[in-house]
């Protein structure tokens, strides 16, 4: 859970700093006291885009930093991201220069944005009061029955990959087959040229030694020679000096143990310096001077150096443009074999894709009637009498299935080898009829509808006008997916859930409903809620108070937690305004006791 948030020098916030409990967590006040942008301060902290625009007037940056209890999956990610782990906290910081960059700590050690937007899963879903119904598309529509069901798209998405890597190689098969065709003469020349100069990759390099070698031959013969004397040739030789000097240790060691070792050291040294004039004697004896091989090898390299300035930086990489101009030239030669061959690997990638998505859209239809029920439920128990149904559209498979089972025009004596003009013909036989609605994702469509009034037929859920009712079947529909999620993570810590004033142009019973949902979600996971009712500040098991001041002539905000005194009293303000009297107290005191 969240157990802490600080923000300094943001937006209108000088410094201040929320602790925050399990349950559910009221954040209440008056408007533009900054209740909101406490809010948009953690979605900042789990990877919300910046701006330089929340620096406070006069300052250098803006800080926002929060501490969360730690998961065994948000310690995965540290790992995987070369992060330490700090015990059983996550320290999270953003600092937001007024210059425009920023900079991002996780553990009080430099990450980076990504990093937060991968912790945000498993620390906190904020639902930020910009958030809206003309957001809520298909695609979110998708991934929230997805969630609901723990529906994984990793077979699809492999299969899609698949399927649209075989599509494109034949595409690029049949497509500019005229280019193709005048690319054949420089794809032989470029061919043949380096065919005939019988490569080896990493040649140049042993040639530029061996060059080395030979341009310097006399000077490597006489520093060779004159080292060999010196170490091995000679009565005043390295190796004669240290046999003399062996001889008289050994006389030592014949009386004084304590020199035994030095006489083995001492022959160790002559045998090294005997190895290593023989070593320079045979380099000497091997160096040959030779101005024919030279003049060979200088011709080699001149052109090994023209077929890199042609064909690539490295001997292999020219080895790599001949052997792939080789396989173009084989695929114009063999281009009705290549044809067949692909479009029966496209054949065979759309037959796995069609399989992946139909188990895909068999699983979405069965969870689909799970959600509408649930959410069905959870949407009359806010004051309402609805009909919801979570509806899943797919693509018809059948009418791909037969172009997609890889019997494409091949098969039936159709000539690919025509020119050009025909290719306009060919490419509407590349994609199996329907495949324009495959995506990573499957090829359903997920419509969420509604009818909030009896005998009134289902409509699209972004159809309906009340902005009260709009917001109850948001978080009912929150409440059903986050329940879901609880039970099946029944031994991982429930992340934190954030609602920024979802009670908008909600009152009365229907408030009063909403806070008791939230205190049945704050049962089994943290809750963070703005509100301005006080039917739903009731509600709190920990209840902060975002308070605004001026001093010295700038606003600042600072945030209380409290206690029951000061929470009756808040709620009264909020049902009587300004001015709080002995009848609101009462009434404050009535509601908080009623909800317990």
């Amino acid at each position: 859970m969240l157990v802490e948030l600080r923000a300094e020098n943001y937006a209108v916030i000088d410094h201040a700093i929320a602790s925050f409990g399990p349950g559910l967590n009221l954040l209440t006040g008056e408007t533009g006291a900054g209740k909101s942008i406490l809010v948009d301060a953690l979605a900042l902290l789990m990877g919300g885009k910046s701006s330089a625009d929340v620096v406070r007037h006069g300052a250098d940056k803006a800080v926002v930093s929060c501490v969360f209890e730690s998961t065994p999956g948000a310690e995965a990610i540290l790992e995987e991201n070369g992060i330490d782990a700090e015990g059983a906290e996550i320290i999270l910081r953003r600092e937001i220069l007024a210059a425009g960059k920023g900079r991002v700590f996780v553990n009080n050690q430099p990450a980076t944005v990504a990093v937060l937007r991968q912790l945000a899963p498993e620390l906190a879903l904020v639902h930020a009061q910009t958030e809206t119904f003309s957001s809520f598309d298909e695609a979110q529509q998708r991934i929230l029955l997805d969630r609901f069901a723990g529906i994984s798209t990793d077979a699809v998405a492999e299969a899609y990959a698949r399927w649209r890597q075989a599509q494109d190689k034949l595409n690029d098969l049949l497509q500019g087959e005229q280019d193709r065709l005048r690319m054949v003469d420089l794809w032989t020349y470029q061919r043949k040229e380096i065919e005939q100069a019988h490569l080896e990759a990493g040649e140049d390099e042993t040639l530029e030694t061996e060059k080395r070698v030979l341009a310097n031959a006399e000077k490597l013969y006489s520093a060779a020679m004159g080292a060999f004397e010196q170490l091995y040739e000679g009565g005043s030789s390295a190796e004669a000096a240290l046999g003399a000097a062996l001889r008289n240790v050994e006389e030592l060691a014949r009386y004084d143990g304590r020199f035994t070792e030095s006489v083995q050291q001492l022959a160790s040294v002559r045998a090294i310096v005997g190895d290593i004039g023989s070593a320079l004697r045979d380099y000497a004896e091997g160096i040959n001077a030779s101005p024919e091989r030279l003049a060979e090898i200088e011709d080699r390299l001149a052109l090994l150096d023209r077929l890199k300035r042609k064909y690539g930086k490295t001997v292999a990489e020219v080895i790599a443009f001949g052997e792939e101009a080789a396989r173009k030239l084989s695929e114009v030669e063999d281009r009705d074999e290549l044809i067949k061959k692909y479009r029966a690997d496209l054949g065979a990638a759309s037959s796995t894709y069609i399989k992946a998505a139909s188990a895909l859209t068999t699983e979405r239809k069965a969870a689909a009637e799970r959600l509408a029920r649930l959410a069905e439920a959870q949407i009359n128990s806010l004051a309402m009498k609805v009909r919801f149904e979570v509806a899943v559209i797919s693509a018809e498979a059948e009418s791909v299935s037969a172009e997609a089972s890889g019997k494409h025009d091949n098969a039936s004596g159709h000539d690919f080898s025509r020119a050009n003009e025909d290719s306009e013909n060919d490419e509407g036989a590349l994609a199996p009829e329907g495949s324009a609605a495959w995506t990573i994702s499957g090829w359903d469509t997920v419509e969420y509808r509604i009818s909030t009034n009896p005998g009134e037929p289902l409509k699209l859920l972004i159809e309906i006008a009340s902005g009260g009712e709009l917001s109850r079947v948001m978080l009912a529909l929150k409440v059903a997916v986050e329940e879901s999620s609880s039970k099946a993570r029944k031994h991982v810590t429930p992340r934190t859930l954030v609602f920024d004033e979802i009670d908008i142009g909600i009152g009365g019973r229907a408030a009063e409903a909403v806070g008791h949902k939230l205190k049945a979600l704050g049962r089994a996971q943290q809750v963070l809620c703005v509100t301005h009712l006080p039917q739903i500040a009731a509600f709190a098991d920990q209840h902060l108070a975002v308070e605004k001041r001026e001093k010295d002539g700038r606003t600042q905000t600072r945030i209380r937690v409290l206690d029951d005194r000061a929470r009756t009293h808040e709620v009264a303000r909020m049902l009587s305004g300004a001015k709080v009297t002995d009848t609101s107290l009462q009434h404050a005191a009535q509601m908080i006791a009623a909800s317990r």
